[in-house]
């Protein structure tokens, strides 16, 4: 097997599935572009029987004439088989082929963007339940692996599905982009070396989707990258927002305003809060789309302390798009030089804060390492008060690590271009922040302010006295 970068975790499973006494169904799904296919084909490499991939935007006829196609292509078939007429004619012949190749060593069928097989009234999705439920499932040698990019399509046929797939599904996976190690481990892999600050900006843009850190060249700087990719006519970037959103979702409106939305509220969004921004009523539609959206990586969901999830605050949480709706959408600015020209803006300042916070809170368990509490079970959450009247003075806090060993780390997450020097008004800022933490939470526990920082905090009389730990961001590149 060819050597794959990060996917511990889901090579595990896929190989136990191959050695399991019985026929498995395994569901993987997630945003294009994050390696869905070439995971499967690199681990079931020598157990691929069949590859099986739907045409997108195609109609039900050609899906069945691709069908026969590649059934003939693939067992060296005559092309004159006859195409089938429904996918359960198409199934029973599929039957009929897999029941001569099965033997005594377990063996893949991998449907491939399943989604766009399920055309207007085809009829695909209870043929293949049925070809699931009375044949395949009694196969003892037989995995069948779905998948697809569609995440609307896939959570609610596939995930959540109440009729013939209701808890058939014998393995979930939702393959997420790589964590900051990742992508490091990848691009040495393809003898790409940058220093991690280049890293963590080429992150903040692309976050850790494979194929767009595939399109990195040796000998290129964080910067020309962006540019290229993003501010040129031609930039593998330059459209991805408006194709990525309706790939995913069909039609995709609804899921891009409350992307939006959510872009221009750093602090985060309560659930009415997006109902009332994007003029929708708070009831199954909202669900569904809010939970389409978290299911696909591009929003998070952040329990405030001390709440419940009925509180609960959503952020946007996908770098691209963040970068997308911040710096490309309605922007006149292309060629090189571009991105160049906007790292000095003010705005640009404002968005690498709340980029790096996103990737902080993505990197919880490396905070957790560096802190030394790795085997303490802890709660995240974010916090924020809003003053009742002008009296009082609101504060927000980016991440609240709340410990079961009675500590709390209230986190500060800083993003700067040398040493983060802490002055009186800001060290005024953390005490302030402590205070009314405690005076409104009423918590017994000890509170540490602990500072995440991209090249550290200059020791000066003000960080003795108000932070108890100091992070930089090299830590948020441990493997884990």
């Amino acid at each position: 097997m060819e050597n794959i970068i990060g996917r511990e975790a889901e090579i595990k499973v896929l190989q136990e599935a191959l050695q399991s006494p019985s026929a498995e169904l395994i569901a993987l799904y997630g945003r294009r572009r994050v390696g869905k296919t070439y995971l499967i084909r690199t681990v079931y490499e020598k157990d691929l029987l069949l590859e099986l991939t739907g045409l997108n935007n195609a109609p039900f006829s050609e899906q069945l004439e691709n069908f026969s196609l590649t059934l003939a292509r693939t067992f060296d078939l005559p092309l004159s088989i006859a195409t089938p007429q429904t996918w359960l004619q198409a199934f029973h012949i599929l039957i009929q082929v897999l029941e001569k190749r099965l033997g005594d060593t377990k063996k893949v069928f991998f449907l491939d963007e399943m989604p766009w097989f399920d055309t207007h009234k085809s009829g695909f999705l209870s043929a293949f339940d049925h070809f699931w439920n009375t044949w395949a499932s009694k196969q003892k040698n037989l995995v069948v692996v779905i998948c697809g990019s569609a995440a609307s399509w896939m959570i609610q046929n596939v995930v959540r599905n109440r009729g013939g797939l209701h808890n058939r599904i014998t393995r979930r996976m939702r393959l997420m982009p790589f964590n900051l190690y990742e992508t490091e481990q990848f691009l040495q892999s393809k003898f790409i070396h940058l220093d991690r600050y280049q890293l963590l900006q080429l992150y903040m843009t692309t976050g850790g989707i494979p194929h767009y850190l595939n399109n990195i060249r040796r000998g290129e700087s964080v910067t020309q990258a962006i540019d290229r990719m993003c501010f040129t006519n031609d930039g593998l970037l330059s459209d991805e927002f408006k194709d990525l959103y309706a790939a995913l979702f069909g039609t995709s409106e609804k899921h891009e305003n409350i992307v939006k939305s959510l872009a221009n509220k750093p602090s985060g969004m309560t659930r009415n809060e997006i109902a009332e921004a994007c003029q929708l009523n708070s009831g199954g539609t909202l669900t569904r789309l809010i939970n389409e959206l978290l299911e696909s990586g591009f929003i998070s969901e952040h329990q405030p302390f001390n709440k419940t999830s009925r509180d609960s605050i959503y952020k946007l949480s996908d770098e691209y798009s963040l970068f997308y709706i911040k710096f490309m959408d309605g922007s006149k600015a292309f060629g090189e030089g571009t991105w160049q020209s906007k790292a000095v803006s003010p705005s640009w300042k404002s968005w690498s804060g709340l980029a790096f916070e996103n990737i902080a809170l993505k990197h919880i368990p490396q905070i957790k390492k560096a802190l030394g509490i790795s085997g303490v079970y802890t709660e995240q959450s974010a916090w924020r008060y809003t003053p009742k009247d002008a009296s009082e003075k609101g504060t927000q806090i980016d991440l609240l690590i709340d410990r079961q060993d009675v500590c709390i780390n209230l986190c500060e997450i800083k993003f700067s271009l040398t040493e983060f020097t802490i002055d009186k008004k800001y060290a005024e800022e953390l005490n302030l922040k402590r205070r009314i933490f405690l005076a409104k939470t009423g918590t017994k526990k000890t509170v540490f302010i602990t500072l995440l920082t991209t090249f550290g905090v200059n020791e000066n009389g003000h960080y003795l006295s108000t932070v108890q730990n100091q992070l930089t961001m090299d830590l948020l590149f441990e493997k884990m």
